[in-house]
């Protein structure tokens, strides 16, 4: 019996868990001197022996034959099909999600301090494309499994070239950084290739968490006190104080696109926030209505708005609210068209029972607003990308 059979549902937000080996395979000789180290174990409280070990479940049969029942309970590298792509396939029909949209769970972080911290372009750009082949080979195993490519914004020429061939290859969304590139804007007109580039191809532009770099001053967390357990167990997570600032880049990014028109100008292009949460956006789309009030008269740019900010919010963005938001108010409040459903698969974050939480905040919001949430908002976003 697989979790979901009554309605069908795409799952916004699903990972792989990646290692140093996973991406090396991909990789050119200079890249993997740079991969080495990057395994993960920092990042989840745990040591390469340990993710062996774990990895090494996966041949027992005893194991996988609890693969349906312990679904949604087993997390990270003891899920299955989480590190083995031909276990994959499976673990979508324990679910029953029509497709899942695939995204890396460390390369994310590592690229935004990489754009932040190299000015070696063929090193960001190399490992870029190590995990762009690496996440392509990944989902090759079933066509319900949307692969995603990541596309840094540090060079002009190497970025529109990249979006390109990852177009051609049959990516299904482009994951852009959430930060500010490191020497110009995310509307810099020498960026205005990938949003034609993707708009024309009806893939959407994506952001993740991860890609915001540094959310926050260290200095926050020198307190005096002990520091808190992430969802891991260990300290290297998010914790509540981080919490709090992950959507302040995708935030600012995105104001940023909308006010120098980039959506005015490529009305067909969607915008994907995941695992950033959703509950920030009624409000921040006042704040953009507001700053558009204040400034209209004096600025050139927002004269040749055609819309209010707004509504090119509801027009073009869609998020993945966390399960502990509150979806029924993020709807009456920003509207119903914003939020999809996601489960973070296998991540510790998307809990046991995504459907069952956020079905306690959708309450009476009605059949039309379940629909949208589950199905046809993300059909929307993902567009010829869904249908190809």
């Amino acid at each position: 019996m697989a979790y979901v059979e009554d309605r069908v549902v795409h799952d916004a937000d699903a990972h792989i868990m990646e290692t140093t080996e996973f991406l090396a395979e991909f990789a050119t000789e200079r890249i993997k001197r740079h991969l080495m180290g990057f395994d993960g174990s920092a990042a989840v409280a745990t040591s390469t022996e340990s993710i062996a070990k774990v990895l090494a479940r996966h041949s027992d049969a005893d194991y996988r034959a609890k693969d349906s029942d312990e679904i949604l309970a087993r997390k990270n590298w003891a899920a299955t099909g989480a590190y083995f792509k031909a276990d994959r396939p499976a673990a979508l029909d324990h679910l029953g999600f029509a497709t899942q949209l695939m995204f890396n769970t460390f390369v994310n972080g590592h690229m935004a301090k990489l754009e932040r911290t190299a000015t070696d372009l063929d090193l960001i750009y190399g490992v870029a494309a190590a995990h762009n082949r690496a996440m392509l080979d990944f989902c090759s195993v079933d066509s319900r499994l949307l692969p995603t490519a990541y596309v840094p914004l540090a060079d002009f020429d190497r970025t529109r070239t990249m979006a390109e061939q990852c177009v051609l290859e049959g990516f299904c969304g482009l994951l852009i950084p959430s930060q500010c590139p490191r020497t110009h804007s995310p509307s810099h007109t020498g960026l205005f290739p990938i949003w034609s580039i993707a708009e024309s191809a009806g893939v959407p532009i994506l952001f993740h968490v991860g890609g915001g770099g540094v959310l926050l001053d260290p200095n926050y967390f020198v307190n005096g006190l002990p520091v808190p357990p992430d969802f891991h167990g260990g300290a290297e997570n998010f914790r509540s104080v981080d919490y709090m600032a992950i959507p302040t880049p995708v935030m600012q990014t995105l104001a940023t696109l909308v006010i120098d028109g980039i959506l005015e100008d490529h009305p067909r292009l969607m915008f994907g926030v995941i695992e950033q949460g959703a509950g920030w956006i009624p409000s921040w789309m006042r704040y953009l209505d507001s700053a558009f009030e204040a400034f209209a008269r004096h600025e050139a740019r927002l004269q040749r708005l055609s819309l209010r900010p707004s509504e090119y919010v509801r027009r073009q963005i869609r998020a993945t609210p966390y399960p502990t938001e509150d979806v029924g108010w993020i709807v009456r409040e920003a509207g119903a068209e914003i939020p999809l459903f996601s489960s973070d698969y296998p991540h510790v974050e998307g809990g046991r029972n995504p459907i069952k939480r956020f079905e306690g905040t959708l309450g009476d919001t009605g059949d039309a607003v379940r629909e949208a949430f589950y199905r046809t908002n993300f059909e929307g976003l993902m567009g010829a990308a869904l249908r190809a």
